[in-house]
């Protein structure tokens, strides 16, 4: 297989949903894949609308894309995977990359139809890697793992997000009952998210050091941090990441 970019490359999506939309949404945001070479379907206009607008293809036909596109991305429900998959599996060739962003789907499950996927089972090579690291590189981290961490990355960075959403509100909030206005306290509550990321990720310190090196003796933020404490953030997160695991595993049981 030769060496291909995203310029040449067709990409195509089954699922128009919000899965579809950050990771596609992404690549376009990037530049690494024009929009007149993504196809993505959907059964119905709901969602697919918000790829026309920005000038991909857009088809209620799985099959459609399987046959216009190299790389497809599933993006549907856990449970319509299988389907689907059956639906489609006659289109599939060698050539085809097949990646699945649903959760609870395993590569068994995936590999009974035929598909390729990047979390590599028996078909997938490094030249597939390769491609679909190129392709996501600049939407943010993209690593290849054992299969078994992904019902866990699931749990912290899928279900995560969700979290960090939940603090940004309550820090907002906190600043809203002190005094300060809502728009401002959310702008600034994301500001202060964004420090710290980029902080972990620039340092490659633990969060734990980070953490103690802003910690003042009798200031402020070990005050709140005290107060975190006695609410058992720790454990509550550390539960939070568990469960959503565990629901992630138990999907691929069905």
């Amino acid at each position: 297989m030769a060496e291909a970019t995203g310029e040449e490359i067709a990409v195509g999506c089954i699922g128009a949903g919000k899965m579809a939309r950050g990771v596609l949404g992404g690549l376009l945001i990037t530049g690494k894949v024009p929009a007149k070479n993504l196809t993505v379907s959907a059964p119905t206009d709901t969602n697919l609308q918000y790829f026309r607008d920005r000038g991909c293809s857009a088809t209620h036909s799985n099959a459609a894309v399987v046959s216009k596109c190299r790389v497809i991305f599933l993006a549907t429900k856990p449970h319509i995977i299988p389907a689907v998959l059956q639906e489609v599996s006659s289109a599939f060739t060698p050539d085809h990359v097949i990646i699945s962003m649903a959760a609870g789907v395993s590569l068994q499950t995936l590999e009974k139809e035929g598909a390729v996927v990047y979390a590599r089972g028996s078909c997938a090579g490094q030249k597939e890697a390769d491609l679909l690291k190129s392709l996501l590189s600049d939407c943010g981290m993209c690593e290849e793992t054992p299969e078994s961490y992904i019902d866990i990355h699931t749990g912290l960075s899928g279900s995560g997000v969700a979290y960090v959403y939940l603090f940004a509100e309550a820090l907002a909030d906190g600043a809203v009952k002190m005094g300060m206005p809502s728009a401002l306290a959310s702008r600034i509550a994301a500001q202060t998210l964004l420090g710290a990321a980029k902080m972990i990720i620039q340092s490659g310190e633990h969060p734990a050091k980070l953490r103690s090196d802003v910690c003042t003796p009798g200031g402020t933020t070990i005050h709140g941090l005290h107060e975190l404490e006695k609410g058992a953030l720790r454990a509550t997160v550390i539960n939070a990441v568990e469960a959503a695991t565990k629901r992630a595993r138990d999907l691929d049981k069905r």
